[in-house]
């Protein structure tokens, strides 16, 4: 070999290094966020609830130069989710009923920009830059934490229940373009869309599925309840004496419950019975029904004699039978009462 091509060599190779643009290869993939989990939402709530889930998107190049370096713009964009039906203005999730509750997801902590999906639309997936080395032996990556910030609005008026709604697949996209220098510092890609004049672009779906999740939990209140009259009765009680009285109550939506009454403060095992006020050895038996026939008790045992309905979000009345049967033979003259305790159980 004369010295003469060996200069040559030398200079094609001096050339090489002042090239800009490599053609290594830069592949960009995410970590799975965690739940974005709610927690307690109420029903009506005065305040917004928020939550958030990071997650990390790495990007690795293969080796260059010495003084290689590559640049990476991605865009990060999150769709409607199972339950959704659009992103903008508001996300939803559901229970197993199907009720739905509003939320949304923002790209920073300020709640004021909504995380869109697709490039160019509005709202517009997130935006990050990554800039790193390349050395030549190891080749380089770089990575950022991104944050999904969540918000569900207050005011809402909701049902009992636990809510979700999962993102996955092409409703979590990631989308790149990347530059690639062997010396100096790359140029960030115009767009993650970029096509031309850019080392490579590249699409990812499915790489960070994740959950957003909310619970409702049931609610009962309101309650009202009347007393019930059987009047005034001369003697011997010679026939049924039926009366009513009701039990108000407003329970959320989708709240499921049972109402028991015991029996009452001078029960003889299981029979009621109301007291005279001045003589506590006299008493009239009497009995409280769940419905108007009467031959069902209303009493306190589980999956037995209980009252059970589920609410509407509306006041709800529910109506208590009484019956006072006949007597066996005169009853003293006064006023006879008794109370009953009534539990509502959700």
């Amino acid at each position: 070999m004369s010295p003469r091509l060996l200069l040559g060599m030398l200079l094609f190779f001096a050339g090489s290094l002042l090239a800009g643009t490599a053609r290594a290869d830069t592949t960009c993939t995410t970590s799975t966020p965690v739940t974005a989990a709610f927690g307690n939402v109420a029903n009506a709530a005065g305040s917004p609830t928020p939550t958030s889930t990071s997650f990390t998107i790495t990007c690795n190049t293969a080796a260059l130069s010495l003084l290689a370096t590559a640049s990476v713009r991605a865009c990060i964009g999150i769709g409607v989710g199972t339950t959704g039906v659009a992103i903008s203005p508001l996300r939803r999730m559901t229970n197993a009923n199907g009720d739905a509750m509003n939320f949304q997801l923002y790209t920073s902590a300020s709640n004021n920009v909504i995380w869109g999906l697709t490039p160019g639309a509005t709202p517009a997936p997130l935006v990050v830059d990554l800039n790193y080395s390349v050395p030549l032996l190891t080749g380089g990556s770089g990575a950022v934490t991104v944050t999904i910030y969540g918000q569900v609005p207050a005011s809402q008026t909701l049902s009992a229940g636990n809510y979700s709604t999962s993102f996955s697949g092409a409703d979590v996209r990631l989308q790149y373009a990347f530059n690639e220098v062997l010396l100096g510092t790359a140029t960030a890609p115009a767009a993650c869309t970029t096509t031309a004049g850019v080392a490579g672009n590249k699409t990812a779906t499915g790489g960070f599925p994740f959950t957003v999740t909310a619970t409702v939990l049931p609610q009962c209140s309101a309650y009202v309840t009347t007393d019930m009259d059987f009047g005034s009765n001369a003697g011997a009680i010679t026939g049924n004496i039926d009366r009513t009285s009701t039990i108000g109550l407003t329970c959320l939506n989708r709240t499921a419950y049972t109402i028991a009454l015991d029996n009452g403060l001078y029960a003889n095992g299981t029979v009621r019975r109301m007291r005279h006020t001045t003589n506590s050895a006299w008493f009239i038996p009497y009995e409280l029904y769940r419905e108007s026939t009467r031959s069902q008790r209303w009493g306190s045992t589980a999956n037995v004699d209980l009252v059970s309905g589920t609410g509407t979000g509306s006041a709800q009345v529910l109506t208590v039978y009484g019956r006072a049967p006949p007597t066996s033979g005169p009853v003293a003259a006064g006023s006879y009462s008794d109370q009953i305790k009534v539990t509502i159980t959700y």
